[in-house]
């Protein structure tokens, strides 16, 4: 038997994601209850999510889980949950850092904590890496801002800026920033970059994959040799950077680098894992920008203009292009190449507010939801 269930929730674009966001008290604590009622809010698994809120991709089929924290360092605590469209997986293995920037709007719409002045510096403890990153949302006439003129690429139109910075993150999911110890790896017989700077990622020269970097999403994920040789090297990397078996996980993300184009430090086209991003993630793209200052790197062996440190606190500013445009981040790097403070800036806009209605098992609907 199967019944509707009536879950109070926002859809809400965050950076260039889009999702449910969800109050950690309206769903349930068992977690398989939870990953059910998740799946069928999304329509999954159903590679068109028809039934469903899903967006038929994974980025428009993501998940926040927000609620009150009390940690003396946070104000908020953000569960980031992907659910996949084609299969009933919910996994919590990584951070997504878009739709983090909808973690701080959130929250003040919904009185998880108090507005302070004009802007409202929302300290957000990311469980899934257990992480601080504090977002600075608009909050003119105690009420927050969404409309403005911030632009990012692969977002139309203009909206209110929501800056990030981003603490403690190097090597958040595996341990160390480089968590093989070593700046290259040679894994399938190609050299690699494995790196955790808030996201593990490999990076690996486009052109030791025989393509030019230029390549669209799409022409990209219609390769099967080369999607074939990618999951070979993700597969392998994995356990070396100290993630386990990876086949059904999220991570580490693939990241193909090739020169840049249009004015950045290096172009990007990022597997995530299977699907290839039409922009990139936030926190991949922090991965990539901290590889280029790594010396010895494959991406710094590409990357143009990427140099910086120093004791001073000074911001090195890198703009990593990506398929629909550039991401500019910003890295507080010292001497001894330990990276103090990432930042960049986000922006995002409640789209709907509500309750989404869920068929669940017998199982999860007997769970009480307040």
């Amino acid at each position: 038997m199967t019944a509707q269930r009536v879950v109070p929730c926002a859809v809400m674009r965050g950076g260039t994601s889009k999702g449910l966001v969800f109050r950690a008290a309206d769903l349930p604590t068992d977690r398989a209850a939870r990953d059910a009622l998740l799946c069928a809010a999304m329509g999954s698994p159903d590679p068109r999510q028809i039934d469903g809120m899903g967006g038929a991709h994974p980025l428009t089929s993501k998940v926040a889980v927000v609620g009150p924290s009390d940690r003396p360092d946070a104000d908020v605590e953000y569960l980031f949950l992907q659910v996949w469209p084609d299969r009933p997986v919910v996994s919590d293995g990584q951070n997504c850092g878009n739709m983090l920037a909808a973690v701080g709007p959130f929250a003040l719409d919904n009185g998880l904590m108090p507005v302070a002045g004009d802007v409202t510096a929302v300290r957000i403890f990311m469980r899934n890496t257990g992480t601080v990153a504090v977002a600075h949302v608009q909050t003119p006439q105690g009420r927050v801002r969404y409309d403005g003129t911030a632009h990012i690429d692969g977002v139309p139109g203009g909206h209110a800026p929501i800056p990030i910075d981003f603490l403690d993150i190097a090597g958040s999911s595996c341990g160390a920033m480089l968590p093989t110890g070593n700046a290259v790896d040679v894994v399938d017989g190609i050299r690699v970059t494995c790196i955790d700077n808030g996201m593990p990622v490999v990076c690996i020269a486009a052109e030791d994959l025989g393509i030019t970097g230029a390549e669209s999403p799409a022409d990209l994920e219609a390769d099967a040799t080369l999607t074939a040789a990618v999951e070979r090297i993700r597969l392998a990397a994995g356990p070396l950077m100290g993630l386990g078996d990876v086949g059904a996980a999220t991570t580490p993300k693939m990241s193909l680098l090739a020169p840049p184009r249009h004015g950045g430090a290096i172009s990007t086209r990022t597997f995530i894992p299977h699907r290839v991003h039409e922009a990139i993630g936030v926190l991949g793209a922090v991965s990539v920008a901290t590889a280029c200052l790594v010396p010895g790197s494959v991406a710094a062996a590409i990357a143009v203009g990427a140099t910086g440190g120093g004791t001073d606190g000074g911001a090195v500013e890198l703009d990593v292009e990506h398929p629909s445009g550039h991401f500019t981040v910003s890295l507080d790097v010292a001497a001894d190449g330990a990276v103090r403070r990432a930042g960049l800036l986000r922006t995002a806009r409640l789209l709907m507010r509500g309750e989404v209605l869920v068929l669940v098992p017998a199982t999860a609907r007997e769970e009480q939801i307040s």
